[in-house]
């Protein structure tokens, strides 16, 4: 049975409310009777009707405009108790399910439907100006249309859906001292940036001194002198003497005025700019890592003291640059560095950091390090070339060498090279070959593709690969494949390697060398950057393609 008569199913009532109860209800609530407001009213009661008497039901609204507000107003779900969820998908939409099952209705605008009542559609599809509305003959139409105005459909709910949030794990912020939901980071979200509050400045009041009087005195920061195209480098070091003699030079850098040690410093508790930067720099270094020395203009670098695999923490890594006042800039992650080169530099904005500053930022940091060098195992890789017009003769191989080259370019050797047609019982033997020859990482050459002798993937299968993901948003190389097969790592190449000279391969290889199993979500994220452009001279690494 419906829980609503047929009787107020035909007339313009509004859920227990006569259509003129129900504007004041929702001026009320709302601030005015928004026109909306007042037909989400009849769609929650379209969609109401259909539901079996008694059913304890969910919302969800498919816009952030007025429609939320008549499913508080009629109904229990709302956005306190969590019964009411909006998904802002622009759409003028809703739907009550039963929240254990998960079937419901849906009741939605439909703009062809609205041509029956034309002050509607042009309110709807904005065609017509406000100011030129006649919102008296538009109110007309909405009671007159009544729950006429919506189409319904029967849905059933995701049951991943159905499954209420949990807040999880309650921090305490350490910028501002108020709880938080552990899982947004380090620091809560407001005190990221997403606040919109005015925070009043805490920067300290220094007093400067009249170059001419900076004779005698020290200099309580890095001064750098800037010859353009030429150099630029620190002049002056914090703390150096101050001569009479370095006054016209101090003026040939632009500087007219200075800060020095005993008259400048500030009161209050703050962190000189070159303490930051090596508190913070000492706590981001992590394996294979070490400073560049001391702070040199407020800056400080982590350099590679080895050879491998760059690894950023990038989540932790944006929650350190939301914190206003200091700042660390990094190579991509993922990258393959090279020993005694610079992957990152941090550093404080101002001068003086404030305490409080300070130590948010560290605590960013208390997790661990932000970034890793991780070596690259030597590999011994058994090369699998597949495809009958090679292992008949017909054409030549040429893809052996191209893994070759790239597997002994990251240190690894070739151990052994089987080719076979495109067999599945074939591809399948030719791996327990390469395994028995001692290969660690299996690399499979073509046969990825739709055609139907592309059977590599069903071999593999057959030879026993787990945790496979195949295809990956890289472009070449779409078709590549990963997995293991035993304690052997495998990577199947696409035919695009016979024509690129870079492709998925040169991504996949050093992460999986690295001893990194890439999931499916892994390799999503490389989608933003993996495009090659294919250029006529490849500059790879040195170019966007993977980053």
């Amino acid at each position: 049975m419906s829980n609503m008569t047929e009787l107020k199913a035909q007339d313009s009532s509004i859920g227990p409310h006569t259509f003129e109860e129900f504007l004041n209800v929702a001026a009320a609530f709302h601030g005015n009777p928004a026109p909306g407001l007042i037909i989400g009213g009849f769609m929650v009661d379209a969609a109401r009707a259909l539901l079996p008497q008694d059913t304890l039901f969910d919302a969800v609204v498919e816009t952030k405009k007025c429609l939320p507000d008549a499913v508080q107003i009629l109904t229990p779900p709302s956005y306190g108790n969590g019964w009411m969820r909006v998904l802002n998908l622009g759409r003028y939409a809703l739907s009550l399910y039963d929240k254990f099952t998960g079937q419901g209705y849906r009741a939605w605008l439909d703009p062809k439907h609205l041509g029956n009542w034309p002050e509607i559609q042009a309110w709807f599809l904005k065609t017509k100006p406000k100011k030129e509305q006649d919102r008296a003959l538009l109110f007309a139409e909405i009671k007159a249309a009544a729950r006429d105005i919506c189409l319904v459909a029967p849905v059933t709910i995701r049951p991943s859906f159905l499954i209420k949030p949990n807040m999880g794990a309650i921090a305490v912020c350490p910028a501002c001292g108020e709880g938080y939901p552990k899982a947004d980071g380090a620091i809560c979200r407001g005190c990221a940036g997403e606040a919109p509050y005015v925070i009043p400045s805490d920067a300290p009041r220094l007093r400067a001194v009249p170059v001419g009087e900076a004779a005698g005195r020290r200099v309580l920061h890095d001064m750098t002198r800037i010859v353009p195209g030429q150099s630029k480098g620190v002049e002056f070091a914090a703390g150096a003497d101050i001569h009479a003699g370095d006054v016209c030079r101090l003026q040939t850098m632009g500087k007219n005025s200075l800060y020095v040690e005993d008259v400048s410093e500030p009161l209050g508790d703050f962190v000189h700019e070159n303490e930051a930067a090596l508190a913070f720099a000492t706590a981001m270094a992590g394996v294979g890592l070490v400073l560049s020395g001391p702070p040199r203009e407020g800056k400080i670098e982590l350099i590679a003291e080895v050879g491998g695999l760059l690894t950023v923490a990038r989540d932790r890594l944006i929650a350190f640059n939301c914190i206003e006042g200091v700042m660390c800039a990094s190579r991509q992650s993922h990258l393959v560095v090279e020993a005694g080169k610079a992957v990152a530099g941090c550093r404080a904005i101002p001068l003086y950091l404030p305490r409080r500053v300070f130590d948010v930022a560290k605590h960013v940091l208390a997790d661990g390090p932000l970034f890793n060098i991780l070596p690259i195992r030597k590999a011994k890789a058994g090369v699998l070339v597949t495809g009958t017009e090679i292992y008949s003769g017909i054409i030549e191989d040429k893809f052996e060498p191209v893994v070759r080259s790239k597997v002994e370019a990251l240190g690894g050797e070739v151990v052994a090279v089987r080719k076979v047609p495109d067999d599945r019982a074939a591809v399948a033997a030719a791996v327990a070959e390469l395994l028995a020859a001692g290969a660690d990482l299996i690399v499979t050459t073509a046969g990825l593709s739709v055609d139907p002798d592309d059977v590599t993937r069903l071999g593999l299968d057959d030879a026993g690969l787990t945790d496979a993901v195949h295809g990956i948003p890289v472009l070449p190389g779409a078709m590549a494949i990963i997995g293991h097969i035993g304690g052997a790592d495998v990577i199947g190449v696409p035919a695009c390697a016979l024509f690129h000279r870079t492709t998925s391969f040169d991504l996949l290889l050093p992460r999986v060398l690295a001893g990194l199993t890439p999931t499916r979500r892994d390799l999503a994220e490389l989608a933003e950057g993996a495009m090659c452009l294919s250029c006529r001279s490849c500059t790879y690494p040195k170019c966007p393609f993977g980053k």
